[in-house]
């Protein structure tokens, strides 16, 4: 069997593909630029040069004699977005791009494709108490989680027509190694000691996924049976309130947190005249999801607690 894996110097298709090679596995992993590729593959195997992910691109040497795509590229979520219109960039990219690959794919004899989604197309966020399902109703709130929905349908509907198994796995916000964006935020907080106003919350729940836990999952759905067309969420089993999850780093850093005990009601407050609504509800509000299928279809259990995840993501370097 062999493996194309795109994205793969990136946060999560760099790790699947380490992964792959250390379980011996036949891989042919994609790159934007040849330097990369150079960087990356150390001449361990045959890796392809692939610059855009666009409706025009030629996937024809990639996908040759491929058994299973592993898509992790994509037009990632950014918190400060300078596109005059950010819906038609996602799409151009995340829809169009990938739909034109799935389809060359498909033309060539590929048997399965792994489509990484996110958690985004269900939504932003959930009441205490319950949790996202596969099944739930999308209901992406920005230009990302619409994009990945719409490509999600489509790669279903290709699907059906060409008869190739299409699997999609939404993961919540990943961390480990070499993490940006938000999770970088809340390690830089610990590490420089700032005083933080979130002791008080504690009732919220987040899930989280650790990357070694998704990468499992995601090379556990390469041949198992019941993957095959199935949509999966994915987390580490652990839901955490912000406080807690912030004392946690602190642990895994060896560092003490400082939490000050600001009344929720206060912060929300704040944050929300300052314009900042959407930062507001990752830091207070809750978004969980139930892996129960996941469990129950694969016999999949995430491997890396909580806080070993935390403790390679502050330690490790890939």
């Amino acid at each position: 069997m062999t493996i194309l894996i795109t994205g793969a110097s990136g946060f999560v298709g760099g790790r699947v593909l380490a992964t792959a090679l250390q379980h011996q596995m036949k891989v042919r992993p994609v790159f934007r630029t040849a330097a990369s590729a150079k960087i990356f593959s150390c001449g361990k195997y045959d890796s392809i040069t692939v610059p855009t992910l666009a409706a025009d691109t030629d996937w024809s040497a990639a996908v040759a004699n491929i058994d299973v795509v592993i898509h992790c590229a994509a037009r990632v979520h950014v918190m400060r977005d300078e596109e005059v219109d950010s819906l038609m960039a996602f799409r151009a990219v995340n829809v169009t791009g990938t739909l034109n690959l799935a389809f060359q794919a498909a033309s060539a004899g590929v048997k399965r494709f792994i489509f990484v989604s996110s958690v985004k197309v269900n939504g932003e966020s959930t009441q205490l108490g319950l949790a996202y399902t596969p099944n739930d109703m999308p209901a992406p709130k920005d230009a990302y989680g619409v994009s990945k929905a719409e490509a999600e349908a489509g790669l279903r509907l290709l699907s059906q027509e060409t008869g190739m198994e299409v699997v999609i796995i939404r993961p919540p916000l990943v961390y480990g190694p070499g993490v940006k964006g938000n999770f970088s935020s809340l390690l830089s907080w610990v590490k420089r000691g700032l005083p933080l106003p979130l002791g008080t919350v504690t009732t919220n729940r987040r899930s989280l996924v650790g990357l070694d836990n998704l990468v499992s999952l995601i090379l556990t759905c390469i041949d198992h049976p019941k993957a095959a067309n199935q949509t999966f969420l994915v987390s580490d089993g652990e839901d955490l309130s912000t406080a807690d999850l912030l004392r946690r780093i602190g642990v895994a850093l060896n560092l003490p947190v400082h939490l000050l005990p600001v009344p929720v009601c206060i912060l929300k407050n704040i944050l929300r005249l300052l314009g900042k609504r959407v930062i507001a509800e990752r830091l207070l509000g809750s978004l969980r999801v139930d892996i129960s299928k996941t469990y129950a279809l694969l016999n999949w259990k995430p491997s890396v607690s909580v806080d070993e995840g935390l403790r390679r993501a502050t330690q490790e370097r890939l």
